[in-house]
């Protein structure tokens, strides 16, 4: 009885199945890393799991809805990463532009994030409404800089939500076109300026009306130097050890190395037993096929 079973050529089909799932489903891949959030590609130094990127760049992305950067001062939603240039859009939903006040409100980073993702040199900080004692019209006043020509008359005689400024006043308050590293150190409280505004790529802004400026804030981050070449080319993905921070190549949802996953093989050299669910997975294929018979 068992030798007829042996032979017969469809019993012979299903082993030869059975041979093949037993090679394959281990080195099944269940990536570690989410690659996107909307249409915005998360790679390398980014990632929106813990233990994915960079540990330098660890809990500063959130997808719910959409991508946001976080920051001490709330969420800003991310518009666009260019890996190339290495540079991140954000907009900060309460800051104030050219057809909208918003409230007060600070922008402050993290001193990390000062140091590896501050906004780019092409974006300019705008105080608005501020008193004739503020910081930066006196003791601070070197903080303020020639803005391609542009002046705070401008901003309140072109732009709809700054009007106010002009008509409480029936004179233009003095602005301040800054930089980054003046909201950093100095609160608006500090500041004395009601409000501020930002816009980038203000390179090319000569001559341009503030009704056409891009407002938002333009970050340029650094990618840390951490030797994951090797990882990628392997088909890993570049990580770090959530205890330690040191750099991890993650293979699979279930494996890593310290460098580069195993060569024709999903599964890492540091890891190579497959999880329990994929020998669960070859247990149900097998009772399947042979209930067929």
């Amino acid at each position: 009885m068992q030798m007829q079973l042996l032979s017969s050529p469809f019993t012979i089909f299903k082993l030869l199945i059975l041979t093949l799932l037993l090679q394959v489903i281990p080195t099944l891949t269940l990536s570690p890393c989410k690659t996107t959030c909307g249409s915005i590609p998360i790679n390398y130094p980014f990632g929106l799991e813990d233990g994915c990127g960079a540990p330098q760049f660890r809990h500063m992305l959130n997808c719910s809805t959409d991508l946001f950067f976080q920051t001490p001062s709330g969420s800003y939603k991310v518009q666009s990463i260019d890996y190339d240039k290495k540079t991140m859009v954000i907009y900060d939903p309460s800051m104030s532009t050219c057809s909208i006040l918003q409230p007060h409100h600070d922008f402050q980073m993290t001193d990390v994030q000062s140091a590896i993702i501050p906004p780019s040199q092409d974006t300019v900080f705008v105080l608005l409404n501020c008193s004739i004692d503020s910081p930066v019209l006196n003791h601070y006043k070197y903080l303020c800089f020639n803005f391609a020509g542009h002046t705070c008359d401008e901003l309140y005689g072109s732009c709809n939500a700054f009007r106010v400024f002009h008509l409480l006043t029936n004179s233009s308050p003095p602005c301040c076109f800054t930089s980054y590293s003046t909201v950093k150190f100095m609160s608006m409280n500090i500041l004395d300026c009601t409000h501020y505004t930002s816009m980038f790529n203000t390179d090319n802004l000569k001559g341009v009306g503030p009704l056409d400026w891009v407002y938002g804030i333009k970050l340029s981050f650094s990618v840390p130097d951490t030797g994951c070449e090797s990882c990628r080319k392997s088909g890993g993905t570049c990580g770090f050890d959530t205890d330690t921070e040191g750099l991890l190549c993650l293979c699979s949802s279930f494996a890593n190395s310290t460098r580069e996953c195993a060569a024709g093989s999903i599964i890492s050299k540091g890891q190579n037993n497959a999880p329990w669910t994929h020998y669960l997975l070859v247990l149900l294929f097998v009772a399947y096929f042979f209930s067929l018979g």
